[in-house]
């Protein structure tokens, strides 16, 4: 095969040959089944709760609460990779817990047991 020659039909042969030895998305997505996550997107802000679904399309999560404001228990740490590894403080704002699917972009920090039972432990954030 030519590479600098190459027909439609050698690309899809050769195409063929290297899809088959690549990562299937599933796998990389199937580790994050079960876990609690913070999932961070674009336009549903960042949310915390249990992976029930998901692959390179969305995600679903139940006991989803949104992190409204937030910031880690420890003053050493910021953003939510912070809240991931130690919990949130006392003064953030979360909402109710809900099941969501979220059907865009978007990204999963693993959490903690700790920040795992402070987020869910924290108190609903309500309107004022």
């Amino acid at each position: 095969m030519d590479l600098d020659n190459l027909t439609i039909g050698d690309a899809k042969k050769l195409m063929a040959m290297i899809g088959t030895q690549s990562v299937k998305p599933s796998a990389l997505y199937s580790r994050y089944v079960g876990k609690y996550v913070i999932c961070r997107s674009r336009n549903e802000g960042i949310n915390a709760g249990k992976v029930l679904e998901l692959d390179e399309t969305g995600v679903i999560i139940a006991d989803a609460r949104r992190l409204y404001y937030h910031k880690p228990e420890s003053k050493e740490l910021s953003w939510y990779e912070g809240v991931a590894l130690v919990g949130l403080s006392e003064d953030s704002k979360v909402g109710v817990a809900v099941e969501k699917i979220i059907v865009e972009r978007y990204s999963l920090t693993l959490c903690t047991t700790k920040a795992e039972n402070s987020i869910r432990g924290a108190k609903n954030h309500a309107q004022s």
